[in-house]
């Protein structure tokens, strides 16, 4: 193999196949700067806000506002019923409203109430303000990864997918040293805690972000800004995508019976509503708990975290890139993180283990985001025929997620329980069991040939979450 078929491999393997004409090169570059750009900048301040109030938590907000008892955990499950309530709507708002001022204006708002948080003064407050913050986050995952969807081929969008995905992760990193540095810098300035400066600068970053996206935000390809795609490139954006996502499905009463009378709700929304418990580590914040219970300085509880969010970022990408090739299924990025995730369990259901490798299960922990991307993209290729039912199934995977979180976070991993949190531990080897169980069988022919042939496949396969249809080999 010569060096130039070497570089191609590793283009292929790293960003997809060549476009195939000087047309479509430009058309992509379009999209990844004015879509993917976007979406990523919009999720990683989404997550800059979200991970700031774990941060703040930890950072003194807890003592200045008097939080007692599972006050921490109310307001993470207000955030996720806010969250779960708004999901539906945010999602079949974008077949209605142009995605271009919904989604962008959705950003302003949630800026706008980080904001907030930094003028409350008790925990009631802080919980009114997070149940709104879920409402208007909402928009964001699922609906960027619709977005995603509409605009990349099957080549394409698992790399994409990963990268936002992992922009929250980037979110997360980012908080961690913004309120490390803050609180070493800026406590007490001009009046205000450190935790308060946080939520600030989380609406300042946030609001440059929302105009960005009502000026350069393209919108979805049948809709596209003419001033930012020439009418060239806005055909060849529809023309690109499997023929089966080229016929314009409608928005009515007859999409429940498409919806429900499919697998790919079923199965998608139960394959993640679970397989993402394991991501309670981080999502919860259990290792800067850890660190609190054990005395150690706030600025070891903000830096310290951060080698579980480089572990998922790093997970997310590889696995992104890893299953958008033909020969590797996409279901297979569940089982390597269940795998991880039991020892993580494990080693912390001991507990009484050298402190290396207590930090490193912790650590490890950020495996469980892995399959995020991979299996957001493999539910938009499968949905792609129907534009509603795609992006129903998209919000419902996020949906019944968070419907799981919001109990599930305060039965398993109540803050009574830091820094310990025996009970989640069992709990996470269970649900890594589960996941372990998920697996696809390639029916025979089920492979991604044309996209029509495949579609007519998948609609005829019969699936369970133990049993997935798989769109190819």
């Amino acid at each position: 193999m010569t060096l130039s078929s070497k570089l191609c491999a590793l283009r292929v393997a790293l960003w997809g196949p060549p476009p195939a004409s000087a047309l479509e090169a430009r058309l992509i570059r379009k999209i990844d700067f004015l879509v993917l750009t976007f979406t990523c900048l919009m999720y990683w301040s989404n997550y800059l806000s979200r991970t700031g109030f774990q941060f703040a938590y930890v950072s003194g907000m807890s003592e200045d506002l008097s939080f007692q008892g599972n006050d921490y955990s109310i307001a993470n499950t207000l955030f996720t019923v806010g969250y779960v309530l708004g999901m539906i709507p945010n999602i079949l708002a974008l077949q209605v409203v142009s995605p271009h001022y919904w989604l962008p204006g959705a950003a302003a708002l949630w800026a706008g109430l980080a904001m907030c948080l930094a003028a409350a003064k008790n925990p009631a407050q802080v919980f009114a303000i997070r149940f709104l913050q879920g409402l208007v986050e909402a928009s964001t995952f699922a609906g960027s990864h619709y977005i995603l969807g509409s605009w990349y081929t099957e080549t394409e969008i698992g790399k994409r997918s990963g990268i936002f995905a992992s922009s929250a992760q980037l979110g997360s990193l980012f908080s961690g040293v913004i309120q490390g540095g803050i609180h070493t810098n800026m406590d007490g300035y001009r009046g205000l805690r450190s935790w308060q400066w946080q939520f600030l600068l989380d609406g300042f970053i946030g609001i440059p972000i929302a105009l960005y996206g009502f000026i350069f935000f393209p919108d979805v390809p049948r809709r596209a800004r003419k001033w930012l795609l020439t009418e060239e490139e806005r055909k060849l954006a529809i023309e690109r995508l499997p023929r089966r996502q080229q016929v314009k499905t409608r928005m009515g009463w007859s999409l429940i019976k498409r919806v429900l009378g499919r697998w790919h709700w079923y199965a998608f929304s139960a394959l993640f509503a679970w397989s993402s418990m394991l991501e309670s580590i981080g999502s919860n914040g259990l290792f800067a708990l850890w660190l609190q219970a054990e005395r150690y300085p706030v600025r070891d509880r903000n830096y310290w975290p951060l080698a579980l969010q480089a572990v998922a970022i790093s997970s997310t990408i590889i696995a992104a890139a890893v299953t958008d090739l033909p020969s590797i299924p996409r279901w297979t990025v569940n089982p390597v993180m269940a795998v991880s995730l039991i020892f993580t369990s494990i080693v912390l259901l001991i507990w009484t283990v050298p402190f290396g490798l207590k930090f490193a299960a912790f650590t490890i922990g950020g495996m469980g985001y892995a399959g995020q991307a991979t299996n957001f993209s493999w539910a938009n290729i499968v949905c792609a025929g129907d534009e509603q039912e795609r992006a129903v199934v998209l919000a419902s995977m996020n949906m019944w997620s968070s419907t799981v979180q919001a109990w599930w976070s305060i039965v398993f991993y109540p803050a009574t329980d830091a820094p310990r949190f025996r009970r989640g531990w069992i709990a996470m080897i269970c649900i890594a069991v589960v996941t372990l169980s998920v697996k696809a069988h390639e029916q025979p022919g089920f492979r991604s040939t044309p996209a029509v042939s495949l579609h007519r496949r998948s609609e005829r396969g019969c699936c369970n979450i133990g049993s997935i249809p798989l769109r190819r080999g």
